[in-house]
């Protein structure tokens, strides 16, 4: 996706960003007006109407992803131009401006395109960074599926705990284990397991402690190995703590997947509010040039 976005065409709209850049930047250099360079002179007030077509444009790329049976071009083309045109937005509106700056509307509109922008680069840097790394965490599985092991291995547990103490510490370990949560738990990995720990397994006392990367719970199994002499009950126990280790280590994928899903789409919540607030502000900021100025 990465390559066919950022070398669409033969970097096509790279160029034709670049052009527009070089030409925008000329104009400037050559325009010598008398109070210098700002927003209210002939190139000002051009380099501002391209800029503001730029950025309605440019929101208009959520629509055309959604307009499957459109003929205007494909979603990759619009893309790569959005990457590249928005890029060039930068510097347009800093020309448009004169680098003039100060706390009015105006400078909240550029402060605000900056921020879509920037955020949008996180967007591209994300597409390019995290796909490899789910797919290498999945090893050809689905979330889905990786899912359904889980609760294989579950069912599998339950089966191998041999008594009744050990039944009820894999009972408590299938509750209390935690998957997902908050944007900011996914996008920390936060495992906020517990496990209730029988008191037979627990020198006479029940209690209820984390159980972060099962840990607590393997720690309990293999403690539980550990005084036993051998025999079918050891065995039964190596088998418990192998399936419960299996699934730790199912879960980890699990936690991976959810935090690598939630650092492509956490940009999102930034790109699309600061996108709608850019929108307010630049039209704010046309009736103020045009009616109060």
């Amino acid at each position: 996706m990465y390559q066919s976005i950022i070398g669409f065409r033969r970097g096509r709209y790279f160029w034709f960003a670049l052009c527009v850049s070089l030409l925008c930047s000329a104009a400037y250099f050559w325009h010598d007006p008398i109070d210098g360079p700002n927003g209210g002179t002939w190139l000002g007030y051009t380099l501002g109407t391209i800029g503001a077509a730029l950025i309605v444009w440019l929101s208009l790329l959520g629509v055309r992803k959604r307009s499957y049976a459109s003929s205007l071009g494909s979603v990759q083309g619009w893309t790569s131009a959005h990457v590249y045109l928005g890029t060039a937005l930068i510097l347009i509106a800093s020309l448009h401006s004169g680098w003039q700056f100060g706390y009015n509307i105006h400078t909240l509109a550029y402060v605000l395109m900056v921020a879509v922008i920037l955020s949008g680069f996180y967007g591209l840097y994300a597409y390019v960074r995290y796909p490899s790394r789910m797919s290498e965490n999945r090893a050809g599985d689905t979330l889905a599926n990786l899912l359904k092991k889980v609760e294989k291995l579950d069912k599998r547990a339950l089966k191998e705990a041999s008594t009744t103490d050990l039944r009820a510490l894999i009972a408590n370990t299938i509750e209390g284990t935690h998957i997902g949560g908050s944007v900011w738990q996914q996008l920390a990995a936060k495992d906020n397991s517990t496990v209730r720990i029988p008191a037979a397994l627990n020198s006479g006392v029940e209690q209820e402690v984390s159980n972060t990367d099962q840990a607590n719970a393997i720690e309990c199994l293999a403690n539980r190995l550990s005084v036993l002499t051998g025999g079918e009950e050891a065995g039964s126990v190596q088998n418990l703590l192998a399936t419960v280790a299996a699934r730790q280590t199912i879960l980890r994928r699990i936690r991976r997947d959810v935090q690598i899903r939630a650092l492509l789409k956490i940009w999102l919540y930034f790109h699309v509010p600061l996108s709608i607030s850019l929108l307010a502000a630049l039209t704010v900021h046309i009736i103020v040039v045009f009616f109060y100025w």
